[in-house]
């Protein structure tokens, strides 16, 4: 009978153990969209390919969140005004171009016409700052096109009357290098180191008093971006 009474508290133990571990999964699947020290996965993986390619991380691309991802995403926090506490969370992801269950469509989907064209832009009109400063432009232009008081294709917003220095004085026609070549995909990817801005300009040269009145994201080398 004790044996019996034994076997039968066990058996409910365990139901217990696997009902509280089941809740525990559904909860962090739930609630924590994010990437930290100890995850691992495809998520991470994306979080280690773009970091990597921009200079930030020298390791592995193994999907595995350890010490080297965290210095590198706090390198990334710090360079892009986010908090820096080496986690991956929702601005975070979002300053990667990095949102939940993304597809893999993202990059194949973009037409080469595209790329080269905000190529062309961001070298005739940010060829001298840095890799984050040229993505910054085109993502200006890819938030223009989202947005209503812009033209609604990439050629419609690049080429718009008076939008931008280097349709006006020719340097959209020059060849682009790979860097801005790379900075083209990870815009049209998704990447948006503005926070949003449909404006950018150089405070240092800029003499029209309307883009000084604009709410200002940030500041990344010579251009103030701004909505």
């Amino acid at each position: 009978m004790l044996k019996q009474s034994i076997k039968t508290i066990v058996i409910i133990l365990l139901i217990l153990a696997t009902l509280i571990g089941i809740y525990f999964v559904y909860q962090n699947q739930q609630v924590e969209a994010l990437s930290k020290y100890g995850s691992s996965g495809e998520e991470v993986r994306q979080i280690q390919e773009k970091l990597k390619r921009w200079g930030y991380y020298n390791g592995n691309v193994d999907g595995i969140y350890g010490s080297q991802t965290t210095s590198a995403v706090k390198a990334f926090q710090k360079k892009n005004g986010l908090a820096v506490d080496g986690i991956a969370g929702s601005q975070t992801l979002t300053a990667m171009g990095i949102t939940s269950n993304q597809s893999s469509s993202g990059s194949s989907s973009s037409r080469p016409s595209d790329v080269n064209l905000i190529a062309r832009a961001i070298y005739g009109e940010a060829r001298g700052e840095s890799y984050v400063g040229q993505v910054a432009v085109g993502a200006v232009i890819m938030n223009r096109v989202k947005s209503s008081k812009f033209p609604n294709t990439i050629a419609g917003v690049v080429y718009q009357k008076g939008a931008f220095d280097a349709v006006s004085d020719g340097q959209i026609n020059l060849n682009p290098d790979n860097t801005a070549k790379k900075a083209a995909q990870d815009a049209l990817n998704g990447w948006d180191p503005t926070y949003g801005a449909i404006y950018y300009f150089n405070p240092n040269t800029a003499t029209n008093a309307w883009i000084w009145s604009r709410p200002m994201t940030i500041t990344i080398g010579k251009h103030r971006f701004c909505k």
